[in-house]
Order: C-alpha cells, then sequence, then structure tokens
C-alpha cells in the first residue's frame, strides 16, 4: 500500500493582491486578536514573524507607566489593609480627616 505523503501541519497563508493576507481564525482566536488590531512585523533570519502589540493614546501612556502601575499596586495593597480614610460625604468632612492625617 501506498503511504500517503504528510501534509504541512501548520495553516497556509496565500498572499493576495496588494500584498494582503487573511490570519487563519485559529490563530486569530488563540491571540485574540481583532479586526483592527496592530501587528508587529520582523525579520528573523529567514523567517517573517509577526506579533500582536496594543496600541496606547498618547494622553493614556502614562497610565500604563512602571511607576503608576506600582502606584496602583501599592494603592490597592493600603486598601485591604485598611490604611485609607473615607469615603466622606462632605468635603468639610474630609478637610477634617486630612488635617488630622498624619502625613
Amino acid at each position: 500500500m501506498k503511504k500517503k505523503p504528510e501534509v504541512n501541519k501548520m495553516p497556509l497563508i496565500k498572499v493576495k493582491k496588494h500584498f494582503q493576507i487573511t490570519l487563519p481564525s485559529s490563530l486569530r482566536k488563540n491571540l485574540r486578536i481583532v479586526e483592527g488590531d496592530y501587528l508587529e512585523a520582523e525579520k528573523q533570519d529567514s523567517q517573517l514573524v509577526l506579533k500582536p502589540v496594543k496600541m496606547v493614546p498618547t494622553d493614556e501612556a502614562y497610565f500604563h507607566s512602571k511607576e503608576w502601575q506600582r502606584g496602583e499596586a501599592q494603592a490597592d495593597e493600603d486598601i485591604k489593609k485598611e490604611e485609607v480614610i473615607g469615603p466622606f460625604d462632605n468635603i468639610a468632612d474630609s478637610l477634617t480627616a486630612l488635617k488630622k492625617a498624619k502625613i
């Protein structure tokens, strides 16, 4: 009996007009790539590597910085340890608490 030739198990992508490609749905789902997302293209030796990237608007970049994220983590810890004061029903109560705070 003749042995069947081995078929490439990786999905094939055809380069279409204007060099457009369609990513297989299994890869899109696995990597959570949706329409409008960006991919970074990189040449590694003789291979083309596509990496999903998330774009951050310039006016939101600081909130994604390591410094901001450390502050958020510290705030979460303080809340868990109940080392916070408030919330307040009015500004007078908040000002009184700030004056008494040991900062």
